[in-house]
């Protein structure tokens, strides 16, 4: 009982590396684009990192999982960080900063078209700005909680209601 209990926890082991070495290989393509590599190979070997080596390694941690194992590793790594980033009500000053950070981007969105006639340096970093935005919006989601998802998954749902509560309508 005990062999058996030490072979699956050196197999969930396994899995996780194989897993999360699998997830970080994109972040290894700046190491190939700045090698000395002929360009087909840094091209090749880039898009395999990117969307081959993903793949590969969900693959190979079900192959050494099975399926019930790869979905308790997926539990275990992703369970957590949703109760953290997404967790179902939040405060009210968490949800306010979320707020500010999801509305910086988009109104950079909507005034940078104009910006750049009046700062011309911006258009030089704009993969930068676009990059920061990016995070920023994403951030500002995750720090809403899941209360902001199911508002904004209401948006794109044509029979969806909005009901407001006493507290809030008592406030008005």
């Amino acid at each position: 009982m005990k062999a058996d209990q030490g072979l699956s926890r050196n197999r969930l082991i396994a899995g996780a590396v194989i897993f999360v070495t699998g997830q970080l290989a994109p972040l290894t393509i700046p190491l190939v684009t700045n090698s000395a590599l002929p360009a087909t190979w840094k091209t090749a070997l880039s898009g395999l990192l990117l969307l081959g080596v993903p793949e590969i390694a969900i693959l190979l941690t079900v192959v050494v999982l099975g399926k019930e194992g790869f979905n308790h590793l997926k539990s275990r790594l992703f369970g957590s960080l949703k109760e953290t980033l997404f967790p179902d009500k939040v405060s009210r000053l968490r949800y306010r900063f979320g707020l500010v950070l999801f509305l910086i981007p988009v109104l950079f969105a909507w005034v940078s078209p104009y910006l750049y006639e009046w700062v011309p340096d911006l258009m030089r970093n704009r993969l930068t700005a676009a990059l920061l935005g990016d995070v920023l919006l994403m951030l500002g989601v995750c720090l809403m909680g899941g209360q902001f998802w199911d508002k904004l998954r209401a948006l794109f749902v044509y029979d969806a209601e909005v009901s407001f509560s006493s507290a809030t309508t008592e406030a008005n």
